[in-house]
C-alpha cells in the first residue's frame, strides 16, 4: 500500500512541478517581453539546403514568415571530400538566397568530430593529433575567409564533449577547442563564436570512451581561457536512445539554470520534438512516444517560454524546418515534407507576433 501511495504521489508531483515551472516561465516570459528583452535573432531555425534549393519560393517564403535568424550547416567531410580541394558549390548557393532575403545568417558547426562529419581522407591518413590540428584549423579559416561579413554567427566547434572519433584525449579536446576558435579570431572580432554542447544530461559519459561531461567541458573552456563568446545547446527529445528520452519541463528548467552559473550567454542551437511518432516505435507501449503534431505543439509553446524566459539565454534554433529523411528525429519539421504547415507552425508564428509586436 505504501509502495501504491508513493508512486501515485509522485506521478502527481511530475504534474504539478511541470506546471509550476511552465507558470512561472510564462511570467518571467511576458516581463522580459515588455522590457524588450528580445533581440532580432531570438528565433531562429536551422535549413536542409537540398529543400531550400530544391522548393526555393516556396520553402523561403515560408522561412521569412516566421524567422529572422537562420542557420546553415556544414559537413568538413563532404566540403573537402578531396585533401585541398573545397567545393562550396551548396553554401553559396543558400547563403546568396538567404541574403537576399536580408536574414540574419549562421552556420556550423564548422568542425564536428563524429565519423559522419569527417573527411574519408583524414580518417584514412591515420595522422597524428598536430597534423589534424593543423588541418581542422586551415579548413576553419578558409570557411571562415570566405563568408566574412555575411555570416555573423558561427558554431566553431559541435559535440565535442560527446563526439570524439579521433580519440583525443582530454588536454587534446582542449587543444582543438582553442585552435579552432583562434582561427575564427584571426579573421575579425566581430564574429559571434559559439561552442556548441550536445546531450546536457550527459548519458553518454558511462558507456562512451574519451568523451567529457558537458558541465566539466564547459567549465574546462572557460578556465582556460579560451576565446569564445557563447555557448550552444543541443537539447533533441522523442527518439528510443540514450540522450534523447522525454524530460519533464520542470528538469529541463532547471538543466538550463545550471548551465547559466558558467558565466556564458547560452544559446539553445537546435532543439527539435517529433510530430507523429515514429512507424518503428508504434508498438514500444510507451504512452510519451505517441506523438503527433498538438502534442508537439503545446511541448514546443511550453519548451521556448521556459528557455527564453531566462535572460542568459539569447535564442533558439529549431532543429528542422520541415520533415525530412536526414533528420536525427523523424517527423520533427515544423513543416511537413509538402511544405504545408504544421500546428507548431502556427504556435511559433503567435510567439513571434507577442515578442515582436508589444
Amino acid at each position: 500500500t505504501a509502495s501504491q501511495l508513493a508512486d501515485k504521489s509522485l506521478r502527481q508531483a511530475i504534474v504539478f512541478s511541470e506546471k509550476l515551472a511552465t507558470k512561472q516561465a510564462g511570467v518571467c516570459f511576458d516581463i522580459r517581453g515588455k522590457n524588450r528583452g528580445f533581440g532580432r535573432g531570438c528565433l531562429g531555425c536551422s535549413i536542409d539546403p537540398k529543400q531550400l534549393l530544391s522548393h526555393s519560393s516556396e520553402y523561403m517564403r515560408r522561412l521569412v514568415e516566421l524567422f529572422g535568424f537562420v542557420t546553415i550547416p556544414i559537413n568538413w567531410g563532404q566540403i573537402e571530400a578531396h585533401k585541398g580541394s573545397y567545393d562550396f558549390s551548396t553554401m553559396d548557393a543558400c547563403v546568396n538566397l538567404l541574403a537576399k532575403e536580408r536574414l540574419a545568417i549562421g552556420a556550423g558547426p564548422i568542425l564536428c568530430f563524429s565519423k559522419d562529419k569527417l573527411p574519408k581522407w583524414l580518417l584514412e591518413s591515420h595522422a597524428d593529433f598536430e597534423k589534424i590540428r593543423e588541418t581542422a584549423y586551415e579548413f576553419v579559416s578558409n570557411v571562415i575567409e570566405r563568408y566574412s561579413g555575411i555570416i555573423r554567427a558561427w558554431r566553431i566547434v559541435g559535440s565535442l564533449n560527446a563526439f570524439n572519433h579521433l580519440g583525443f584525449t582530454f588536454e587534446q579536446t582542449l587543444e582543438m577547442t582553442r585552435a579552432a576558435n583562434m582561427a575564427v579570431k584571426q579573421a575579425g572580432s566581430r564574429i559571434l563564436k559559439i561552442i556548441e554542447i550536445s546531450y546536457p544530461w550527459g548519458e553518454y559519459y558511462a558507456t562512451t570512451p574519451n568523451t567529457i561531461p558537458p558541465i566539466v567541458y564547459m567549465d574546462m573552456i572557460v578556465q582556460s581561457g579560451v576565446n569564445f563568446d557563447a555557448f550552444g545547446l543541443q537539447m533533441r527529445f522523442g527518439r528510443d536512445q540514450a540522450g534523447m528520452y522525454l524530460r519533464d519541463m520542470m528538469q529541463i528548467s532547471a538543466m538550463l539554470d545550471q548551465f547559466g552559473l558558467i558565466g556564458k550567454p547560452l544559446y539553445i542551437t537546435a532543439v527539435e520534438v517529433p510530430g507523429q511518432t515514429a512507424e518503428s516505435l508504434k508498438d514500444s507501449g510507451a504512452e510519451t512516444l505517441n506523438w503527433d503534431q498538438e502534442k508537439q505543439s503545446r511541448w514546443i509553446d511550453k519548451f521556448y517560454k521556459i528557455a527564453l524566459s531566462k535572460s542568459f539565454i539569447d535564442g533558439v534554433t529549431y532543429s528542422n524546418f520541415t520533415d525530412a529523411d536526414s533528420g536525427i528525429i523523424a517527423n520533427s519539421g515544423l513543416l511537413t515534407d509538402k511544405l504545408e504547415p504544421k500546428t507548431s507552425f502556427q504556435t511559433l508564428r503567435h510567439m513571434q507576433k507577442l515578442i515582436f509586436t508589444r
